[in-house]
Parts: C-alpha cells; sequence; structure tokens
C-alpha cells in the first residue's frame, strides 16, 4: 500500500530538481502540487509490485526517455526563440 508520505517524500526531492530550470505554471490548468502529486502517486503505483531488479532497469531507462524528451523539447523551444528574434529583427 503507499502511504501519503512515501508520495510527499517523492514530491519534495522531484520539486528540488525543479530549481535549475522553474516551469512557468500560469500557463497550466493544473496547479504544480496537484501535478507533482499525480506523477508521484502514478511512479509509486508502476513499481509496488516489481522485483528490485527490474525497478532500476525500468527506472534508468524512464530517466533516460525523459531527458532525450526535455532534450528536444529545449532545442525546439530554442529554435522558436530564435525564429521569433529573427521575426522581431525584420
Amino acid at each position: 500500500m503507499i502511504t501519503k508520505e512515501q508520495v510527499s517524500f517523492l514530491v519534495d526531492i522531484a520539486k528540488e530538481c525543479n530549481l535549475a530550470d522553474p516551469i512557468d505554471w500560469g500557463l497550466l490548468k493544473i496547479t504544480e502540487e496537484e501535478a507533482y502529486q499525480m506523477m508521484a502517486s502514478s511512479v509509486l503505483e508502476q513499481f509496488e509490485h516489481m522485483e528490485t531488479d527490474q525497478q532500476r532497469t525500468v527506472m534508468l531507462a524512464t530517466m533516460t526517455k525523459m531527458l532525450v524528451e526535455n532534450f528536444v523539447l529545449n532545442l525546439k523551444l530554442k529554435g522558436a526563440e530564435k525564429l521569433l528574434k529573427d521575426i522581431d529583427n525584420t
């Protein structure tokens, strides 16, 4: 059984990672707390019944996928920023 304390602990750690690259939550229809609570609960539920060696592999694969997605998103955003700057300069 997943406890509220486990979810809160995971949320706190995840939020610490967000300090370097904050999200503009004002543009979204979900609060920061709701998003973190929902994702932390989902992660804990997914891993609750897995063997430890499976957990590690899935965590590493998931982390890699998320890093690639974030990298691509940042490249797209920088491309969009450059495009907007080019439009402003014309």
